[in-house]
């Protein structure tokens, strides 16, 4: 992982040189030559914060289909006593 570090007017001006090395590892931006910032990709972001996707993108669903309602029927059956023997 490379570690690039810029200085908040090397940023300023050319942003695409920082978005292209926060695909190679995080961005130190300095303010006054201290650091101020980081720049992160998403993916990179999303691992260090531990967020997971949800179960409908994790299974590909399409996007709206959380609104969708399913009713599931109650089974009239009643609860039996566990057979040990």
């Amino acid at each position: 992982m490379a570690v690039t570090t810029l200085t908040s007017r090397e940023f300023n001006q050319d942003t695409g040189r920082a978005k292209k090395a926060a695909a190679d590892g995080p961005v130190f931006i300095t303010d006054r030559g201290k650091p101020a910032h980081v720049l992160l990709s998403i993916a990179e972001y999303e691992r260090l914060t531990g967020q997971q996707p949800s179960i409908i993108e994790a299974l590909g669903w399409p996007a709206g289909i959380e609104d969708v309602e399913i009713e599931f029927p109650r089974s009239g059956d009643l609860p039996r006593a566990a057979d040990f023997s």
